[in-house]
């Protein structure tokens, strides 16, 4: 039988390190760490979790850092990805996005919601279990994990086939707004590309101009767009042209070549082999005979390793009962004493690999807001850094309770 669970204890002990989180939190985001540059910020993690007692920790050798507390059989996973997206225009930023910002109730800057807030809560939350001795039938495995805004769910992938670790469920710490989320929409990166013939430019009839043959199907595109699966939960499946691009000899040229780039969102019910083959059956795609496919990522990580993969990222969820979702709003209501609200995200998250690919339950909850992710100002709030480490080091015991 788990243990009582010292709800008060914990929740105290999160305020009481506040003041550490937020300093850990301001140290990562001053280290840029875009995807497979995160050397220095993995470093970072790995002292912090050996200064605050983890038991075990290690980097792999794609360069995901693995923090273990605990030596239970039974094992649980939280995870944030440590990567980031660029700063983008600096002119719209109020103040350096690596040096951050920070106010009574604010911490700013580049990853403090996506999501290196997550990190710091959960590290603290494992000082937690080891200062109120809440070991028990589990041992928690806490990552830190790269590339994740190039290439969502690749690093789990390696995780699970090339490490063989399989969790009964992971907690994603990515930004929820303190909200339980099951689940997300899928996506995938698709390209359509048409071949033309050049000739000059003051002579076009003498070539095929592939951007003219383009046009039509981007019309055909927009209106796919309009006509895709929808789900109660997680909504609508999307289409966007998101890149075009061609080939000319010249700009006094008929252009030779031209692709797009689409940013498929899948839901609940649609397949990566439906959305490439509802494009391949467009009236235009056929006439043009262009061709349909996924792109592929062979990015190496930081370590230099590369594990490459297709571009498609599973849409999951759990149903409302599932014992994650159970456990979660056990442990937030004997925290704060009220129900939590269960909700999903808009974005993507590695939870298209570890549930989406693997089938490994996943569960939301996570520090910082969906907006602030890849805007200028991103900040996160100190509250919720409170709020997160009491869960993540309540979590394990009220699943255990659960069941």
């Amino acid at each position: 039988m788990a243990k009582q669970i010292p709800f008060n204890a914990i929740l105290e002990k999160s305020k009481q390190y506040e003041k550490e989180m937020t300093r850990f939190l301001r140290d990562m985001i001053a280290i840029p760490s875009e995807s497979s540059d995160e050397k220095r910020v993995v470093h970072r993690i790995k002292e912090e979790m050996e200064k605050v007692g983890f038991d075990k920790v290690e980097i792999d050798p794609m360069g995901n850092v693995l923090g273990y507390i605990g030596h239970g059989p039974r094992l649980v996973a939280m995870d944030a990805h440590i990567d980031t997206v660029g700063i983008g225009n600096i002119k719209n930023w109020n103040f350096d996005p690596y040096e951050g910002m920070e106010t009574d109730e604010l911490i700013g800057g580049r990853g403090a919601s996506d999501q290196e807030g997550g990190m710091a809560s959960m590290v603290y939350a494992g000082k937690i279990i080891k200062d109120l001795g809440l070991e028990d039938d589990y041992t928690l495995l806490v990552t830190g994990t790269v590339q994740e805004e190039d290439c969502d769910g690749l690093c789990w992938q390696y995780i699970i086939e090339q490490s063989g670790i399989r969790p009964e469920f992971v907690v994603s710490t990515e930004p929820t707004d303190c909200q339980i989320y099951r689940g997300q929409r899928g996506r995938m990166e698709i390209r359509v590309e048409v071949q033309g013939v050049s000739c000059h430019g003051s002579a076009p009839e003498r070539g095929d101009n592939a951007i003219f043959k383009m046009a039509p199907i981007l019309t055909e595109l927009e209106q796919l767009s309009h006509k895709l699966g929808d789900d109660e939960f997680l909504g609508k499946g999307t289409l966007t042209v998101s890149e075009i691009f061609f080939t000319s000899p010249s700009r006094c040229a008929v252009a030779d070549s031209c692709a797009v780039s689409i940013d498929r969102r899948l839901t609940w019910g649609e397949t990566w082999e439906g959305a490439l083959e509802e494009i391949r059956a467009l009236p235009a795609v056929k006439k043009a005979a262009a061709v349909v496919s996924m792109y592929n990522y062979e990015r190496p990580s930081w370590t230099g390793l590369v594990y490459p993969t297709e571009c498609y990222f599973p849409t999951w969820k759990v149903e409302e009962n599932h014992f994650t979702v159970r456990a979660l709003s056990n442990a937030y209501e004997g925290l704060f004493g009220k129900a939590p609200v269960v909700d999903k995200w808009t974005f993507s998250t590695n939870g298209v690999s570890i549930m989406g690919r693997h089938g490994i339950p996943v569960i939301g909850f996570g520090p910082g807001k969906e907006p602030e992710a890849h805007a200028p100002n991103e900040k996160t709030w100190k509250s919720h850094l409170v709020t997160c480490a009491a869960m993540y080091a309540a979590i394990p015991l009220s699943w255990l309770a659960t069941e």
